[in-house]
């Protein structure tokens, strides 16, 4: 079953062609230099990149995927206005017929971004007479760990039940993933998400967006110590929550006591500390939900999955309890894409989950049983 998948969720316009497990082809067009200098994601700007960038997109991944011919943004801008009979435009219809189901990213995310692929999804349901598969782009990142590559690899199967850590820009949570398309959330943030946290802390000692990089390299420098022992929200409390703007309005205040040359003297001090208290937290409260399910075995995902000491943190406390971690096997997959869209599109599609009415697209899912 080949399935075309679209994201266009927040900053990323993504389209992947999969089968299965397997990503035959997977294109993203980022918007980090776009948003850069505003500090953070602007809906308005987002759209219109969306809405610029998602035909060329969609037909990059059909190329790749299928080896069609290329077109160029600008010869893709006319396409509609050349000739049906053009054999690039039948080689292109062509690679439809192929395809079984389209899936796209029903939420959540920014709600303007969200429509332009629900909009180019349905378009093509439409057109080309496919059943279409909404996807929760919480449950594509749970996927994200088992997404192969087009030969098949990694190749280790699933072992349910899992217990999902998902860490994004704009959400934390943690996850009974219980079997195929079953999930049960049972810790999230209540306020500020993981990602988010970090970006923000970036942003008040003086670095630009995305801040969770720039982070992680001066924790490095000072070998990821923590100086000065910021708080840890939520800790002790008897549910499996996240909070985070506690910790965001303690470093607020510490940094507002430095002078300016105190702050840049400190800076990998600083960033150390916090990082390591933002971590802190998700291993306290992952710990808690292991000790509560019995579930040693871990699947991550989300973009702050990447961080080399958040993934060195979770191998450590699942050694403990001689557990396992699955991470995402390829760097793009802990970013939006719509690589895991597509796999966990496929497991909808074995269970017939298939949009009766495409007007319910607009309304967005929780990720829960």
């Amino acid at each position: 079953m080949k399935i075309l998948a679209i994201d266009t969720s927040c900053d990323e316009t993504a389209a992947a062609v999969t089968e299965g497990r397997k990503v035959l082809s997977n294109v993203i067009y980022s918007q980090v230099l776009v948003h850069k200098s505003w500090g953070g994601v602007v809906p308005s700007l987002a759209k219109r990149a969306h809405e610029e960038r998602i035909d060329y997109v969609v037909s990059e991944a059909v190329r790749k995927a299928f080896r069609v011919e290329n077109f160029s943004p600008s010869e893709l801008a006319s396409l509609k206005e050349e000739a049906q009979t053009s054999t690039r435009i039948q080689n292109f219809q062509h690679f439809f017929s192929q395809i079984d189901v389209i899936a796209v990213t029903q939420g959540p995310g920014l709600a303007i971004a969200l429509e332009v692929g629900i909009q180019k999804a349905k378009e093509l349901a439409e057109k080309y007479k496919k059943p279409l598969i909404a996807v929760n782009h919480m449950e594509g990142h749970i996927y994200s760990s088992f997404v192969q590559n087009s030969k098949g690899n990694p190749s280790y199967d699933f072992e349910f039940p899992y217990l999902a850590l998902l860490v994004s820009g704009s959400h934390t949570e943690l996850v009974l993933f219980k079997d195929h398309i079953s999930y049960e959330v049972i810790g999230k943030s209540v306020d500020d998400a993981g990602g988010e946290a970090i970006d923000k802390a970036a942003r008040m000692i003086g670095f630009g967006y995305p801040g969770g990089p720039t982070l992680e390299r001066l924790a490095l420098d000072v070998k990821n110590k923590d100086f000065y022992k910021f708080p840890r929200p939520m800790s002790h409390s008897g549910d499996l929550n996240f909070s985070f703007s506690g910790l965001k309005t303690s470093f607020f205040y510490y940094i507002r006591k430095l002078s300016e040359e105190e702050k840049n003297k400190n800076l990998k001090e600083l960033a150390s500390s916090y990082q390591e208290a933002v971590f802190d937290c998700l291993i306290i409260k992952t710990e808690k939900a292991m000790k509560q399910t019995g579930i040693k075995k871990l699947v991550v995902g989300g973009g702050v999955i990447a961080n080399k000491r958040l993934r060195n943190l979770l191998r450590a406390l699942v050694k403990k309890y001689n557990g396992s971690v699955l991470f995402p096997p390829y760097p793009y997959l802990t970013g939006d894409n719509a690589a895991m869209i597509g796999v966990a599109a496929h497991f909808k599609a074995e269970k017939k989950m298939y949009m009766q009415d495409l007007s319910t697209l607009d309304r967005i899912p929780r990720l829960s049983l």
